[in-house]
């Protein structure tokens, strides 16, 4: 089920971290449109993937686009991989607006064709992630914004959110996996009404329509956080497995979903963490598991 909340809670935030070829941490900071920062305290296990151009409101250029896969690549292949990935913009009143339009303008058709294709495979690279991933909708998340946070496991939306697929308004169509993960998320007829009408929602009507799972009275990055704290102490190698299974079984009929699962079953039945679970449940304490 889903719910309308609101959140108040202070988020307290540490500074980025980046691979060690990134000498001058601050200054790349600044310079970068998108970069991934880890979490310390009791949020350790957790990155978010910063999204920060602000004077074209997180528009995707191509710098965008690469930054963002480089951060993906980091989240998937780090030596400590995060158990949980929040999406967020670090630019008031708006997620993401989807394509830069100005810069797409002076694309030849074989660039933009080459654009899309490398869009898409981002947007395949973040949903395909082994960890669960949340979208922080906190302002504007327009065609390919919208697209992004599609890819993602769970969105969250708050006060300033403005969401949909306007692209029929300009003559094409949603391009980087609208037409396709929206119908699946709220069904066929609905997502055919909200890109026929290149309808704007709002937090609460994205709400309505299954599009996000909370719509917040304040920001959403409070409650964003905590669901991800919420998912930490759970066995991280379960969590990917459960991830797996529901991704490929959805694709699938009942019965060979079924097999599907059992499949992903059979891989945490020889884990440490297994045993770990059966044993800290035994003994009434908490389990700590390794990823083993």
């Amino acid at each position: 089920m889903f719910n309308t909340i609101r959140l108040l809670r202070p988020v307290t935030r540490i500074q980025p971290i980046f691979n060690s070829r990134w000498l001058n941490t601050s200054a790349v900071t600044s310079e970068r449109d998108v970069y991934l920062e880890m979490l310390g305290g009791s949020s350790k296990g957790i990155a978010v993937l910063n999204l920060n151009r602000p004077k074209a409101k997180n528009a995707i250029s191509v710098k965008f686009l690469q930054e963002f896969r480089e951060a993906l690549k980091e989240a998937r292949f780090s030596s400590e991989v995060p158990r949980v990935l929040i999406l967020n913009s670090l630019v008031d009143g708006v997620f993401c607006a989807g394509a830069d339009l100005k810069e797409r303008a002076g694309m030849s058709p074989p660039q933009v064709t080459e654009f899309l294709y490398n869009l898409r495979q981002a947007y395949r690279e973040l949903e395909t992630l082994p960890i669960p991933t949340i979208a922080v909708i906190d302002g504007a998340a327009l065609g390919g914004g919208l697209e992004m946070a599609l890819s993602c496991d769970l969105r969250v939306a708050g006060a300033k959110a403005k969401i949909g697929l306007p692209e029929t308004r300009l003559a094409i169509i949603p391009g980087a996996g609208g037409t396709q993960r929206l119908p699946r998320l709220i069904g066929a007829a609905k997502a055919k009404e909200l890109i026929f009408t290149s309808a704007t929602l709002t937090a609460q009507g994205a709400f309505e329509c299954g599009i996000v799972n909370y719509a917040t009275e304040e920001s959403s990055y409070p409650k964003a956080l905590s669901l991800a704290e919420s998912m930490l102490p759970q066995g991280p190698i379960a969590m990917r497995m459960a991830k797996m299974a529901i991704d490929k079984g959805l694709q699938a009929d009942i019965d060979t979903g079924l097999e599907i699962e059992q499949s992903y079953y059979a891989q945490v039945i020889p884990t440490e963490d297994r045993m770990e679970g059966l044993t800290a449940f035994r003994e009434k304490r908490a389990p700590v598991y390794k990823g083993k």
